[in-house]
């Protein structure tokens, strides 16, 4: 079983980067920001980041055109480099 390397709370800010997007993209974007802001502050790829069904049912949760304007997650790294994400 991996180890536990870093285990931190980010508080995601979506409400400026996701008002340049189409409405009906804002959601979808909102995740692959999500994704995009883990690999950066955790030091991996992003394809490295595993993002837990809860945070995508948050965003998702009032539909494509209105994601939330900010997302509590939890991001937990591990040994071999893949970061797991749920919500906090």
């Amino acid at each position: 079983m991996a180890k536990v390397v870093v285990e931190r709370v980010y508080s995601i800010r979506l409400r400026h980067k996701m008002k340049r997007y189409p409405r009906w993209l804002r959601a979808k974007k909102a995740v692959r920001y999500v994704r995009k802001f883990l690999s950066r502050h955790m030091k991996v790829e992003p394809e490295n980041v595993k993002i837990d069904r809860s945070v995508n049912e948050k965003i998702w949760e009032r539909g494509a055109e209105r994601p939330p304007t900010k997302i509590r997650v939890r991001a937990v790294k591990f040994d071999d480099g893949i970061v797991e994400v749920e919500l906090a």
